[in-house]
């Protein structure tokens, strides 16, 4: 599937900072339709009522981590094939592994910049 720069993406986060740097990177890259969500509740909500292109979600957030939000995500019929990127400051193993068996397309360690964001959009892309 080619990258459609006018898909629609959900960037949670519930720093704020963040989701403001993630949404500059994806502009830096073309991409214009960005909506946030704080948490993966909030996050649910939206993805029920819009369909995205890709959701990039950290995960450490409060009261639903993103790795709660992908488990929930990929156990919806209507939501579990919306490809999704988890973003997180550690790089622990057992994290990756997690969020591999929990079936997310990809992940992101903190800090990183727009060619990175770039590189992970790109392979969640070409595996589709």
């Amino acid at each position: 599937m080619a990258l459609d720069l006018s898909m629609p993406i959900l960037v949670v986060d519930d720093y704020k900072t963040m989701v403001r740097i993630i949404r500059n990177l994806l502009k830096q890259l073309g991409f214009q339709d960005v909506d946030e969500a704080s948490d993966g509740t909030e996050a649910l909500a939206k993805m029920r009522q819009r369909e995205y292109g890709l959701v990039i979600s950290d995960w450490n957030m409060e009261p639903m981590t993103g790795y709660e939000l992908l488990k929930q995500v990929r156990a919806d019929e209507k939501l579990a094939h919306t490809p999704f990127i988890m973003v997180t400051a550690e790089a622990k193993s057992e994290n990756v592994v997690a969020a591999k068996k929990a079936g997310v397309n990809n992940y992101i360690i903190k800090p990183f910049n727009a060619q990175t964001l770039k590189g992970k959009i790109e392979a969640v892309f070409a595996e589709q």
